[in-house]
């Protein structure tokens, strides 16, 4: 029976999500990977981690704008790999929202994908028993240098980093609730880029003047932080965001 932890990653067909995966597989971990509507590129994912090592990697589809969609992931991560150790919220919608013609909807799906299916999520896997490690993903320009024309997308944002505190201290000391926040992060896009994709090149053109380290991070730097968080070598840290900006929320 293999009796290494599993860790749930949302998010993590793609990109940050799917550096993740990688690099918690290396260091041992059963990987949950969710996915939204990449489930080809998930499978993919799935399939060359199990190459690797067998049964160590398995797919679970959600739309998690869903209210119902946290609760049914946990349990079907429950069921079909055992209950998670670790939950690392990657998944997240970003798109403009200038004030003038924002909707109730727009703030809708901008809050339950970077708000309320992280705490949903936290809250189902704890009642699951097994978790211990929870990172959530963040955006370091919310809170340090927030953007116009995105309101509803920064407030909900923020919101996950005023979870990710919070719950460090509820939940101490049985769960460990951490963050990284990240800056502008080098990753690939689709041949016909979505409105998120298109909005985030734009803002890496314009950016990467004001980035004192003059690069763009990569999502394996991202990994690796995630990584040592859930680290015995983190284990005193709890309520800790780790900015990996290249310095950039300082100018």
């Amino acid at each position: 029976m293999n009796e290494a932890p599993v860790a749930l990653v949302t998010g993590a067909a793609r990109r940050v999500g799917a550096a993740i995966v990688r690099r918690l597989h290396a260091d041992g971990w059963r990987l949950a990977i969710h996915c939204g509507s990449s489930r080809e590129e998930a499978d993919a994912l799935a399939a060359q981690l199990n190459t690797e090592r067998p049964a160590s990697a398995q797919v679970f589809s959600a739309d998690l704008r869903r209210e119902q969609a946290p609760a049914e992931l946990i349990d079907a991560v429950r069921l079909r790999l055992g209950p998670p150790t670790a939950l690392v919220n990657n998944a997240s919608s970003y798109h403009p929202t200038p004030l003038a013609s924002l909707t109730p909807a727009q703030i809708d799906e901008l809050v339950a994908t970077n708000l309320k299916a992280p705490l949903l999520l936290i809250q189902a896997a704890l009642a699951a028993g097994a978790l211990r490690q929870v990172v959530n993903l963040l955006d370091v320009h919310t809170r340090q240098q927030p953007r116009p024309g995105l309101s509803a997308y920064n407030a909900a944002k923020d919101g996950l980093w005023a979870l990710t505190e919070t719950l460090a201290v509820e939940l101490a000391p049985a769960v460990r609730v951490n963050g990284v926040a990240l800056g502008h992060i080098a990753a690939e896009v689709r041949a016909e880029p979505s409105e998120a994709e298109r909005q985030d090149l734009i803002d890496k053109d314009a950016q990467l003047p004001h980035i004192p380290m003059r690069r763009f991070g990569t999502p394996a730097e991202v990994a690796a932080v995630v990584s040592w968080l859930l680290s015995e070598q983190a284990g005193y840290l709890a309520g800790a965001v780790i900015p990996v900006d290249g310095a950039r929320r300082l100018v």
